[in-house]
C-alpha cells in the first residue's frame, strides 16, 4: 500500500498536547502518555496486519489501544459492553477476526485460534510504531430496524464531518458525551477530541446522573453529546443547575421541540443544537437554528460531499462519510445502484421544512392505519408536566391494536393533579392528531428504560 492511502489516528494529533486527556472516573491518561508508551502490554507489533477485535472492560482501555492501533491493523473491530456471547462469535467469523485485545476473561470467545493480546494502562517502557495499513474500522449498528448488521467504515470518513469542520472551531474543548464510544455516536465525540484538539471525558456505565454531572463539572467539561432520550433523563435528574457547557448537541433519535427548548432553558448560555448521523451513513448535516426538523434546502445540493434525497418519505443519503459496506459473507448490499444509503427515518415537508416523523420499521398499525409514535411523543411531550413519554401498540380485538402511552412527568409536584394533565394531554392529541393515532391509554410511569444505544427502548405488548 502506498503511503498516501495510508492513514492513523495518532497522525492527527499534531506536536501540541500539553494538558490533552483521556479519562473515566478512575484514571487521567495523558496523549502524550498514550503517544510514547504501549497500553497492550508492548505487543502492539504481534498485531500488525491482523484483524482485531477490541474487547476491553471499559471504554478507556478501548480509547487507548484504537490510538494505537489505528495504521498498524488491518482491521479494528469495536465491541460494545452490551453484546451478549452468542453476537460476538458471529462477530468473530463474519470480521474474519484472528486476534483479541482485551482485559477480560474470555470464557467461550475462543478456541485457541486467536492471538490473545491483553490491555492495560500505558507501560512506562517506550513504544516504536510504524503505520503500514489504512484500517478498517468495524462497528455494530445499533439494531433500531432490525438485527444489529456490521459496518466498515475508514478513518477519513469517520472523520470527515470533523476535518471539514476543522478544529479551530472547538479550540482546547473538553468533550464529553452520554455514549459509550465504542458505537458511532460516542466514537464521534471521540474522534472530535482527539483530532480537534481538545480532552475527553468519559462516561460510566451505571453511574448516577449526578455523580457524572460532578465528574463533568470538575473535568470543567465545556462540549457535551447525547441522544435525546439521554437529555430528558439528565433534565428529569435536577441536575443541571451544577453543569454549564458551552456546547450542547443531541443526536441519535427524533429531537422534537420539547427537549430542545428544556435544554435551551437549562443552558441559556450554550449552543443548542441537534445532528443527524447513522452508523450506516455517517454524519449528515447538524441545526443550529435551536428547531426541530431541518431546512428544505439541504435537499438535493452537494455539501462537503454529502447528498441527500427523500424517495416515498425516506431519507436517502449519498456520502464520502458513509460506510464501506456491511461485513459478512451473507451481509446485504448497503447502498442503492446510485451510491445512496436508505436511512429508513421517514420525514414530512412542512413548509421550507421538513421533519422527522420515525422510523419506517417501527410503524403501529391500527386497523391498517399507519402510526409513527414518534408523532404522537412529540405532542405528548409539548406539556409543560410531560418529561419523556413513549408511545407504542396494544393488542385489540376489534383494531388489531390501539396506541397507548407511557408518560414520565417532570417532578413529583404534579402527583394530585394527574387526571387532568391526562385530559389536557388528550386534548392536545385530538387537535394536532387523527383520532387513530390518539392515545386509547395513557399510563404514567416513573421511568422508561434506554437501550446501551441511548435510545428509547420500545416493545410493543
Amino acid at each position: 500500500m502506498s503511503p498516501p492511502e495510508i492513514s492513523a489516528l495518532r497522525e492527527y494529533l499534531g506536536p501540541e498536547l500539553r494538558g490533552r486527556t483521556i479519562s473515566d472516573a478512575r484514571h487521567n491518561v495523558s496523549l502524550s502518555d498514550i503517544l510514547r508508551h504501549s497500553c497492550l502490554i508492548g505487543r502492539s507489533h504481534e498485531l500488525s496486519g491482523r484483524s482485531v477485535l477490541l474487547a476491553t472492560s471499559g471504554q478507556l482501555l478501548s480509547a487507548l489501544a484504537m490510538i494505537e492501533l489505528d495504521g498498524v491493523v488491518r482491521r479494528m473491530l469495536l465491541c460494545p459492553p452490551d453484546l451478549d456471547l452468542d453476537r460476538i462469535q458471529n462477530l468473530l467469523t463474519d470480521a474474519e477476526i484472528d486476534a483479541i485485545v482485551t482485559d477480560r476473561p474470555l470464557h467461550r470467545w475462543d478456541a485457541g485460534t486467536h492471538l490473545i493480546v491483553g490491555a492495560g494502562l500505558p507501560e512506562r517502557t517506550a513504544v516504536g510504531r510504524m503505520t503500514e495499513y489504512a484500517t478498517e474500522w468495524l462497528m455494530p449498528t445499533s439494531g433500531t430496524s432490525g438485527l444489529p448488521k456490521t459496518v466498515g467504515h475508514t478513518l477519513e470518513g469517520l472523520a470527515g464531518a470533523i476535518i471539514a469542520e476543522g478544529p479551530a472551531r472547538h479550540p482546547s474543548a473538553t468533550w464529553a458525551t452520554f455514549y459509550d464510544i465504542r458505537r458511532y455516536g460516542g466514537l464521534q465525540i471521540f474522534l472530535r477530541a482527539v483530532i480537534g484538539g481538545g480532552s475527553m471525558v468519559l462516561s460510566e456505565p451505571g453511574e448516577a446522573v449526578a455523580d457524572h454531572v460532578a465528574r463533568l463539572s470538575a473535568n470543567k467539561v465545556s462540549h457535551i453529546s447525547g441522544t435525546p432520550s439521554h437529555w430528558r433523563k439528565f433534565l428529569m435528574s435536577g441536575a443541571a443547575a451544577s453543569f454549564s457547557p458551552r456546547y450542547v448537541r443531541l443526536s441519535g433519535e427524533i429531537a422534537d421541540q420539547a427537549v430542545l427548548d428544556g435544554l435551551a432553558q437549562a443552558f441559556p448560555q450554550a449552543s443548542i443544537g441537534h445532528a443527524y448521523a447513522s452508523t450506516e451513513a455517517g454524519v449528515g448535516f447538524a441545526v443550529d437554528d435551536g428547531l426541530e426538523g431541518f431546512p428544505a434546502d439541504l435537499i438535493g445540493r452537494n455539501r462537503e460531499g454529502v447528498e441527500m434525497k427523500v424517495v416515498d418519505g425516506s431519507l436517502r443519503i449519498r456520502s464520502q462519510r458513509a460506510a464501506r459496506a456491511y461485513i459478512g459473507v451473507d451481509a446485504p448490499q448497503l447502498t442503492d445502484a446510485e451510491g445512496f444509503v436508505d436511512t429508513g427515518d421517514m420525514v414530512d415537508l412542512r413548509g421550507d421544512r421538513y421533519y422527522f416523523v420515525g422510523r419506517r420499521g417501527g410503524i403501529i398499525n391500527i386497523g391498517g392505519l399507519k402510526v409513527h409514535p414518534e408523532e404522537v411523543e412529540a405532542v405528548i411531550n409539548q406539556h409543560g408536566a410531560v418529561r419523556m413519554s413513549r408511545a407504542r401498540s396494544r393488542r385489540s380485538p376489534i383494531t388489531g391494536a390501539i396506541v397507548v402511552a407511557d408518560v414520565v412527568l417532570a417532578d413529583c409536584a404534579h402527583a394530585g393533579r394527574h387526571e387532568t394533565i391526562r385530559a389536557e394531554i388528550l386534548g392536545r392529541c385530538k387537535e394536532s392528531l387523527a383520532a387513530y393515532k390518539v392515545p386509547a391509554v395513557i399510563r404514567f410511569v416513573e421511568r422508561l428504560d434506554v437501550t446501551p444505544a441511548g435510545k428509547l427502548a420500545r416493545a410493543d405488548i
